[in-house]
């Protein structure tokens, strides 16, 4: 019989191809479990407290007290308070925040040299912190600044290790990849095996038939042809039906602000009312876009974030460099806590716009009927970005005013109605629906 091919070459292929492929996953696995060295943080002790003094106290009494107008490196509306202690005496700390007005009255040097340098702004009186308090909030205030961690050369970067005795992903990506590799090598070398036994024992392999394409074969059936047509007409409506009725909607919609404002921040993190800004909403028909003197309420004492606030898209630089815009703005300067009077305006960019012939008002709605602002704006305390979170359509509108109960609790501007509607309609309670909600004359005008 005539010999057919080299087995034992084929075989050596593959035995050679399967011990590289679990060297490999081998060495792999040896070096994913192995244990990533962890570089621990040399430990960092605060310094004793010049004053005797609990700093763990001071810290909580100093953000409760003064962190309004106090800043530890930085002036704020008050001087930086770091390494305060060394400045003046236990007594002369004692009198001044008990009640420094009286002490500039004395004709103290040092009280009337410190009100003099901060603008002659008072301090406010706190006649209920004890001495031991004081103590406590000069200890804190006395610590010194810790340094900024640098990084050490080498360390792994947190979440990018792997875990201990586990597999990375490239691992199992790449062992499946060789092993699939394999598969197709040893699928090419057994059909040219059986092609060569076929041919040594005279065995014709049969031609394949020639088929009739597809695309031929469609055509000649014609019901096939008249489905596939009103399948692809009724699917083309449909598309372009739904393209002309987004169009004017502008859902999602996220501009770039001149000066970057999260909501994440305000109405999340620092939980302020919607209300206290866009505080036209409850009294008028538009919201209002707040004042730069509204944020400056807050920010003439706040002008930089907490390292807790960034994100890894937006950093606490970033965040920084805003409240730098803001400033720049409304003139403000930070050094010396008082308005330059050289101001810059901000072109804020409008994000809902209702159409002209659209009668919409916000005191109606928040005043009157209770809807809260996330109803139509979305749950804006978890925006980064504001956007329109609603379609605004007349159908959406619609549809809110025939699912929406009227808030009867304590509102008196719907009661007489309210009591003659629901007996006519024998219901308990009314849609804005069924109160008039859907009459053209209400939203067009």
């Amino acid at each position: 019989m005539k010999k057919v091919g080299n087995h034992n070459s084929i075989s050596r292929k593959l035995y050679l191809s399967l011990a590289l492929m679990l060297t490999i996953s081998l060495s792999s696995l040896a070096q994913g479990a192995a244990p990533a060295a962890t570089v621990t943080p040399a430990a960092t002790t605060a310094a004793p407290a010049g004053q005797g003094g609990d700093p763990v106290k001071g810290k909580a009494l100093f953000n409760t007290n003064c962190a309004a107008c106090h800043k530890l490196d930085a002036k704020a509306t008050g001087p930086a308070l770091r390494g305060v202690g060394s400045r003046h005496e236990k007594a002369w700390f004692y009198k001044w925040v008990h009640n420094s007005a009286d002490l500039i009255k004395s004709g103290d040097a040092a009280a009337v040299k410190l009100f003099a340098d901060n603008n002659k702004i008072p301090m406010s009186p706190f006649p209920q912190l004890s001495e031991v308090d004081i103590d406590n909030i000069v200890a804190y205030a006395s610590e010194p600044k810790a340094a900024a961690a640098t990084p050490v050369v080498g360390a792994k970067v947190p979440g990018t290790e792997n875990k201990e005795g586990g597999i990375s992903n490239d691992v199992i990506l790449g062992a499946l990849s060789l092993v699939m590799a394999i598969l197709i090598v040893m699928l090419f070398l057994v059909n040219n095996v059986l092609r060569k036994v076929a041919s040594a024992n005279g065995i014709n392999v049969a031609p394949k038939e020639p088929t009739i394409s597809i695309w031929k074969a469609f055509v000649k059936n014609q019901f096939l042809v008249l489905i596939t047509s009103i399948f692809l007409l009724l699917s083309s409506a449909f598309f372009v039906y739904g393209y002309l009725m987004q169009v004017g909607v502008d859902q999602n919609y996220q501009p770039v602000q001149p000066i970057h404002y999260s909501h994440r921040i305000h109405a999340g993190s620092n939980g302020i009312n919607c209300n206290y800004c866009h505080s036209a909403a409850r009294i008028s028909k538009n919201s209002g876009i707040p004042s730069l003197n509204v944020c400056m309420n807050c920010h003439k004492n706040i002008s930089e974030v907490s390292d807790t606030t960034a994100t890894p898209e937006y950093s606490k630089a970033f965040y920084d460099k805003e409240i730098e815009k803001l400033y720049t703005a409304v003139g403000w300067d930070k050094a010396n806590q008082k308005y330059t009077g050289i101001t810059q305006p901000v072109k804020w960019v409008r994000i809902h716009n209702l159409q002209s012939f659209v009668y919409f008002n916000h005191s109606q709605h928040v005043t009157v009927g209770g809807v809260a602002c996330q109803t139509c704006h979305g749950p804006v305390q978890t925006y980064e970005v504001q956007k329109q979170f609603a379609k605004m359509t007349m159908g959406w509108c619609i549809d809110c005013h025939r699912k929406t109960d009227v808030k009867m609790e304590g509102n008196d501007y719907y009661k007489k109605i309210h009591e003659q509607l629901s007996k006519k309609y024998g219901v308990d309670k009314l849609t804005a629906a069924q109160m008039g909600g859907l009459e053209c004359g209400k939203c067009h005008y």
